[in-house]
């Protein structure tokens, strides 16, 4: 039903200005809304396999590189983007969560799917999912849920484009999530570390294990630098496909690497090439490690990481890179920072990255947390890389039922060892932005900041608060 077309090359569909129908949009979020929530995960695949029966096989319409990790998914699946965008190649990206609207999840080129097409592709498949859904009821089983339906949308939208690479962002784990039924012929893994250990396991070889699930026969793996206990789970299932394996810090990583206006400047070793002069513009260690598997991964697709590429487009991919909500700066005077650390581990690569990047010298923090998190690990964690800075701490909830009440976060924070006369509490995040803004309006050497972080859903409410009309 849905099998690719032919792209026209001489004109892109969104090169044309975007067809908006936000009334369109709504409904159809509304309606994945009404299916299980995000966090609701099915360990299943059965049910997206028959969703791609019935569809003709829209997953298979393009190549894919298959991105899956604790920490750094969407940023390093952003720079794959722009990189590939460079080479002239026509790309489509998944990534989850959203920030402001579920069409962000599905890009078309580098920009967000159009409304009108969003809204099409959805009503051309809902009879078909309709089906499923009533097989799976009557096997006794839940109908198809948020993320998966999602998925399916977005693997519908680039077989109509058509794309010519999807760049696919796992969900959650990896072995059941429902991207996999897609066969990503590179298979990139940023740093595995202990998130959602209810569903993934409490062990870092349990956790590798489930993302080694989206290797695949005869694959390429891009990994980042592992834990030890980590990184010999992802050889063995290399081994055990026949897929070749590339480790950053052995085969590729960032040689150099220099502070600069707006980011920073780096040396990359390839897989084929050493690529200096490259400027990133995002912030810290993390994203240089990032770049570098980005680089290594397009490669492995590009040449089986024998092909040189370019250093012109390298750079110039690099350059256009963006990942909005990763320590994105969206006003000044006072600087307010938004940053979508959500565990313990992304709290400590962000906190050493600001300190690097932000010459602050008071910061106030707006926390927002969502139920499934190790809340009090990452508070705990802030309270001790920022401790030096943090004296005023807002905490609110954001408008997603799963955040967790500001009241009880803020005990949280107690527990964490804050300071109960530094905490501002309240449920409205436009209070909180406020509160926080005057506050680092009273640093007297006027080096006061706002960190916004915590969830991506408090992320992407402060961003439409703070700046609306700056693109995602």
């Amino acid at each position: 039903m849905l099998r690719g077309r032919k792209a026209d090359r001489s004109v892109s569909k969104n090169n044309a200005a975007p067809l908006k129908d936000p009334e369109g949009v709504a409904r159809v979020y509304a309606q994945l809304l009404a299916r299980a929530p995000e966090n609701k995960v099915e360990p299943r695949m059965n049910a997206m396999q028959r969703a791609m029966d019935v569809l003709g096989d829209p997953q298979k319409a393009a190549p894919v590189i298959h991105i899956t990790g604790t920490n750094g998914k969407t940023s390093t699946a952003r720079m794959i983007e722009s990189l590939l965008l460079a080479h002239d190649i026509r790309t489509g990206r998944f990534t989850s969560p959203h920030l402001v609207s579920v069409t962000e999840r599905i890009v078309i080129d580098g920009k967000p799917v159009a409304d009108t097409t969003l809204v099409r592709i959805w009503d051309e498949i809902q009879p078909y999912l309709e089906i499923v859904d009533t097989e799976l009821r009557e096997q006794g089983e839940n109908p198809i849920t948020f993320f998966e339906a999602v998925t399916i949308l977005a693997f519908a939208v680039f077989a109509d484009e058509p794309v010519e690479v999807v760049v696919l962002e796992v969900g959650l784990g990896g072995a059941w999530d429902a991207t996999n039924v897609a066969d990503g012929q590179v298979a990139v893994i940023t740093p595995i570390d202990l998130d959602h250990t209810d569903l993934l396991g409490d062990t870092l070889e349990d956790i590798a294990s489930e993302k080694a699930g989206i290797i695949k026969q005869d694959a390429i793996v891009v990994s980042s630098v592992q834990q030890p206990e980590a990184a010999q789970v992802l050889l063995d299932a290399a081994k055990e496909k026949g897929a070749q394996w590339r480790f950053e810090g052995v085969e590729f990583g960032t040689t150099e690497r220099q502070l600069a206006v707006g980011g920073q400047m780096l040396t990359i070793q390839g897989l084929a090439d050493r690529y200096p002069d490259v400027a990133v513009s995002l912030h810290g260690e993390h994203q240089a490690q990032n770049a570098s598997v980005a680089l290594a991964a397009v490669e492995a697709f590009l040449g089986g990481g024998d092909k040189p590429l370019n250093i012109d487009v390298v750079r110039a991919g690099f350059e256009a890179a963006e990942s909005p909500g990763r320590l994105e700066t969206v006003r000044t005077s006072p600087t307010f920072i938004l940053d979508a650390a959500h565990n313990p581990a992304g709290v400590s690569v962000t906190a050493k990255a600001l300190k690097e990047a932000f010459g602050f010298s008071r910061l106030v923090l707006v926390l927002g947390v969502l139920q499934e998190k190790d809340a009090l690990g990452m508070l705990i964690r802030w309270r001790e890389e920022l401790g030096d800075l943090v004296h005023d701490v807002a905490i609110t909830q954001s408008d997603s039922p799963r955040s967790i009440p500001a009241g009880d976060l803020a005990a949280m924070a107690v527990d964490a060892g804050f300071d109960e006369e530094d905490l501002f509490i309240t449920e409205s995040v436009p209070d909180a932005l406020d509160w926080a803004a005057a506050k680092a309006d009273e640093a007297e050497d006027m080096g006061g900041g706002v960190l916004v972080t915590g969830s991506i859903t408090l992320i992407g409410q402060a961003r439409a608060l703070l700046n609306p009309k700056k693109e995602v």
